[in-house]
């Protein structure tokens, strides 16, 4: 597996995640400036619920753009022990220890990229091939580790 090349499908997620998202506020912002009004206290409400939206999405790109950061530390080499950077093959499926993104499908395969910071990303961190992990009752057999 190309560990550098799923990298870069993880950072393109991330971009075009950062994109949306600063188009969302952008248009939030938008609509917001177009509620002033002095018909009084319904018009007041409405805006301070575009401001708590505002506020929302700005969290959430925040959040992507320091995911997209902390990419730049992740050890494309090959590992012994599972950390950030470590792509993991078990019996139940393939992991990418970078960031909390979801599901990616590289070379026609499901490849979850979870966090050090997951449940299951902290049971795998420092785990080496051939171990045995338990989640929610669930047994899972480190194959490879990359």
């Amino acid at each position: 597996m190309n560990k550098s090349e799923i990298l870069q499908i993880i950072q393109d997620k991330l971009s075009a995640k950062i994109e949306n998202l600063e188009r969302l506020i952008n248009e939030t912002r938008a609509s917001n400036n177009e509620t002033k009004s002095s018909m009084g206290d319904k018009f007041e409400t409405s805006r301070e619920m575009i401001q708590q939206e505002i506020n929302t999405l700005q969290i959430q790109l925040n959040e992507n753009r320091n995911a997209r950061n902390s990419l730049k530390q992740n050890n494309t080499n090959l590992h012994q022990t599972i950390g950030l950077g470590s792509l993991v093959e078990t019996d139940k499926g393939l992991f990418y220890i970078a960031v909390s993104l979801g599901e990616i499908i590289f070379n026609e395969k499901k490849i979850f990229v979870i966090s050090t910071e997951s449940p299951l990303g902290k049971i795998l961190f420092g785990k080496k091939k051939d171990a045995e992990i338990s989640l929610n009752n669930m047994k899972q057999k480190i194959i490879k580790i990359w």
